[in-house]
């Protein structure tokens, strides 16, 4: 497994960083709202471009993993400039940005800010603007009340936090209400049984995107986490094509 190193950012946040050079467009996977980089999403990518020889990088976000912080503090403006630091430190070159649930949300902000570098994008379930559509009149109206919001987790025994200082910050970030100027190759997959994103938004971020060249990948059955071996293999054979695009 590739080293476990810490990015110190100015203000004393450190972000753990797992990075292996290699030849060709570097792999950048960006994980997913509450996970981090040791998912099996992410691991799995990171064997397969081993076994390739293609950089990659994964990251925690502060106050996830491995990385410090407290969970609670987050936002996305501050995911966003932790990701683009960890790119801009310890990586060169063209980019292929793969991006989980949130992560996509993070992916496609990364990439209009970075359009020299960024040669392809695959976004796994990806979630933009779900501050605007992932929450209920009542649940906002809590967020706005009590700054803070916990839910049942389907993934684990600790209810799921949502703070007032994430939601500010997703609701000033949003991209699907106009054309997201983003011309690059991009890969969507996205399961029709999905319960935290629904397919719509998919379609939606499709329908959105500038680029000529966007492809959705739907999978049949497939719930959020897409981590059954099949759609594994559907996200590598995603992933192979990009790579052989941007060579």
């Amino acid at each position: 497994m590739t080293e476990l190193h810490f990015l110190n950012l100015p203000d004393g946040r450190r972000i753990a960083t797992r990075f292996r050079p290699g030849s060709g467009p570097t792999l950048v996977f960006l994980p997913g709202y509450a996970s981090d980089m040791e998912g099996s999403k992410a691991v799995a990518l990171d064997g397969w471009a081993a076994e390739r020889g293609l950089p990659m990088l994964r990251l925690d976000y502060s106050g996830t993993g491995s990385s410090s912080g407290r969970f609670e503090e987050g936002t996305l403006a501050r995911w966003i400039e932790e990701a683009g630091a960890a790119i801009d430190q310890l990586t060169g070159g063209p980019l292929i940005l793969v991006g989980s649930s949130m992560g996509g949300w993070i992916m496609l902000h990364l990439a209009l800010q970075r359009p020299e570098r960024v040669a392809g994008l695959l976004g796994i379930a990806a979630a933009p603007d779900f501050t605007d559509w992932g929450y209920t009149a009542a649940e906002k109206e809590t967020l706005h009340g009590g700054g803070r919001l916990e839910q049942p987790n389907p993934y684990g025994p600790e209810p799921q936090l949502t703070a007032l200082g994430f939601w500010q910050s997703g609701e000033q970030h949003k991209l699907l209400g106009s054309e997201i100027a983003i011309d690059v190759p991009v890969r969507l997959i996205h399961g029709d049984r999905d319960e935290d994103v629904p397919l719509d938004i998919a379609f939606r971020l499709k329908d959105a995107l500038r680029s000529a060249d966007v492809q959705l990948t739907v999978i049949k059955g497939g719930g959020h986490r897409l981590s059954a071996p099949h759609e594994i293999a559907a996200i590598l054979r995603l992933a192979d094509g990009l790579v052989e695009l941007a060579r």
